[in-house]
């Protein structure tokens, strides 16, 4: 909701065949969420705090609208709070001091994990939720990578850097196993 967030997201997309538009529970559109929302291709969700964006969906009913609009092919996508919404839970940072577990949409299975290579508490606090039980498995990705999910599944990742990862992250008997999963760079579209 920050003026430069939304200018700058213009800036960027009206630079694309697309027709971009804002949508904010501080100054809705219209009254009529559903279809303001249920008439885009794609919902886009940038960053923030997950934990205080979860609340205002749910008090004004988003979490319905988008399971609505999954349904109906509406892609639902996103960055940093934006990626984690979707999951069943995730490591955040919503409060100060070490990155917590908080549960999610649920409409990806397993957890998440963003700024895994930007934040130094990430990786380690990551690792030992999954090791501990308080998150199930799930995935993790650099700043600049992108998982790519087909009804439910993983289907590809994709990186705007050449040095930005995913990875699967899993507990075993013995602690957690990390493994990078392979991605494809994405070329530049002058944004």
């Amino acid at each position: 909701d920050p003026e430069p967030y939304i200018l700058h997201f213009y800036q960027v997309f009206l630079k694309l065949d697309c027709r971009p538009s804002v949508f904010s529970v501080f100054r809705p559109p219209t009254a009529d969420l559903a279809g303001f929302l249920l008439e885009k291709d794609v919902l886009y969700v940038g960053g923030g705090s997950t934990r205080a964006m979860l609340a205002l969906w749910r008090e004004f009913g988003l979490p319905e609208i988008f399971q609505q609009a999954l349904q109906e092919g509406i892609i639902l996508s996103g960055l940093s709070a934006g990626a984690n919404c979707w999951f069943e839970a995730c490591s955040t940072d919503s409060l100060p001091g070490k990155p917590q577990v908080l549960s999610c949409l649920g409409f990806l299975r397993g957890s998440f994990c963003p700024h895994y290579d930007s934040e130094s508490e990430r990786r380690p606090s990551y690792h030992e939720m999954i090791r501990s039980g308080q998150l199930m498995n799930g995935y993790a990705t650099d700043d600049g990578a992108a998982l790519h999910f087909i009804n439910g599944e993983l289907h590809t990742v994709v990186t705007s850097r050449p040095q930005a990862y995913a990875y699967r992250v899993d507990r075993k008997d013995d602690g957690v196993q990390e493994a990078s999963i392979s991605a494809q760079l994405l070329p530049s579209v002058g944004c």
